[in-house]
């Protein structure tokens, strides 16, 4: 199971802030919310003290009062406590408060009919007491509107903290997300070292050991392709002896049955040195992806002709039909990145390998298009093409297609892979277009503009 650090952070920090907030926003509705009733018992109390001479004047007997200049100030009645009827219970009209007359001075909470009251009693004079209530529903009411305001900051706050939280763990970790978009993005032999500028001090020690490794995997990797140049190029020598052997063995007097056995040890004379020279090649081109820093231009068509001049006696070996497939009369040029060597080793890998595996009397065709600033290099065959999920494997060195009779070292299309790979262009390998059956290998190449070549 795999473990994301940024969500990680980000739902351990989001839960810590709501904890936190929620809290906070209790702790603080709980104080406010007491703060507010100890504000009215305050409020009850100053009332009270204000009916003192030089205050305000006492109250009539029997009157009844109402603390009220806006309807959504809190209600406040102040009432005599007197006891005309003796029957225990205040004097009192029909909207008035009937309070019980021996209720002890200060504060206290009073029920009468179903209805709770805060209330504050006080001695005035000898005979004379007054009580201050307020209704207990409203006193929660204000208590209440206080304590949410107090809230209503969190409420508030809170998402906004978390999106600020999210966005500045998501732009912390855009660093990381850009060594991986430069480390997904290079090719199987781009191994140079990963840029420390910009890097976060907390991925330099990481970025730091993958330069380390990336050196030695480059390090070890050279020694394989010098180990295969050097035994490609140690063997050019003895394979060259043998075949010169075979050659003057050939001039001998032989019977018809030793003259078979020497062809047959000519022709494995000839792919032991074809072989070689795709080694020396390959080992060749993948030196070029770290050493080659410019990169030469050429012309396609000269090339398609030199190509096909070489080629094409294998090609009327096996009465297949080799040329460039373009319109009658058409002087279509193109002038792309790459030398007359790399495009000449391209092409004539291409051409070579759909050779082999086109049947007899069959048909290849060279081609050129021009597509957004690429010269698109197509080479068509009428053989039996390959599979589409094992398309992506023919360009591993030594890997070669289960069934096939063809004889062949698996190296061609990794050479032409390699090459184009350096020169920043694509190979695809596509069904044919033109035939029932067969492959279309199409080479998109850097151009540098149009040009034109008679046929």
């Amino acid at each position: 199971m795999t473990h994301s650090i940024q969500r990680r952070l980000m739902l351990g920090i989001s839960l810590a802030i709501l904890v936190v907030g929620l809290v906070g926003g209790l702790v603080s509705f709980w104080a406010t919310y007491q703060e507010a009733y100890e504000f009215q018992d305050a409020q009850l109390v100053q009332i009270a003290s204000m009916f003192d001479a030089g205050h305000l004047p006492l109250p009539i007997k029997g009157d009844f009062r109402i603390k009220r200049k806006r309807s959504e100030d809190p209600q406040i009645f102040v009432q005599y406590l007197e006891d005309l009827d003796h029957d225990g219970v205040v004097d009192h009209q029909a909207d008035q408060i009937g309070f019980q007359v021996n209720l002890p001075d200060g504060l206290s909470d009073q029920v009468v009919s179903n209805q709770e009251f805060r209330t504050y009693v006080k001695t005035l004079a000898p005979g004379e007491r007054i009580a201050i209530a307020q209704s207990a529903g409203v006193r929660d009411d204000v208590a209440w509107d206080n304590a949410l305001r107090t809230v209503l900051p969190f409420l508030v706050l809170i998402p906004v903290l978390l999106f600020v939280v999210a966005d500045l763990i998501r732009k912390s970790f855009l660093p990381v997300s850009r060594l991986s978009r430069e480390v997904e993005g290079r090719g199987d032999q781009e191994l140079h070292a990963m840029p420390l500028a910009g890097v976060p001090s907390e991925l330099t020690a990481f970025v730091r050991a993958i330069n380390s490794l990336l050196k030695r995997v480059g390090q070890s990797l050279e020694v394989q392709r010098r180990f295969v140049a050097d035994s490609a190029h140690e063997l050019r020598s003895p394979l060259t002896a043998i075949a010169l052997q075979a050659e003057r063995l050939g001039q001998a007097d032989l019977s018809v049955e030793a003259k078979g056995r020497l062809m047959t040890l000519k022709n494995g004379i000839n792919r032991s040195r074809q072989l070689l020279e795709q080694l020396l090649s390959l080992a060749r081109e993948q030196s070029n992806t770290q050493e080659r820093t410019t990169v030469a231009t050429s012309a396609v068509m000269p090339v398609f002709r030199r190509v096909l001049g070489d080629l094409m006696p294998l090609a009327e070996a096996k009465g297949i039909d080799l040329g460039i497939n373009l319109p009658e009369n058409s002087r279509l040029d193109a002038t792309v990145r790459a030398s007359e060597l790399d495009l000449t080793t391209i092409l004539k890998n291409l051409v070579d390998n759909a050779i082999r595996y086109t049947p007899q009397g069959g048909r290849i065709d060279l081609g050129l298009q021009l597509e957004d600033g690429f010269a698109v290099l197509t080479v068509e065959d009428s053989g039996s093409g390959i599979e589409p999920d094992l398309r992506h494997r023919v360009f591993d060195p030594f890997y070669r297609v289960l069934g096939s009779d063809q004889t062949g070292s698996g190296l061609g299309l990794s050479i032409v892979k390699t090459v184009v790979d350096r020169l920043g262009g694509q190979i695809e390998l596509e069904d044919a277009m033109a035939y029932p059956t067969g492959l279309c290998a199409r080479v998109r190449l850097h151009t540098l503009g149009r040009g034109s070549s008679s046929l």
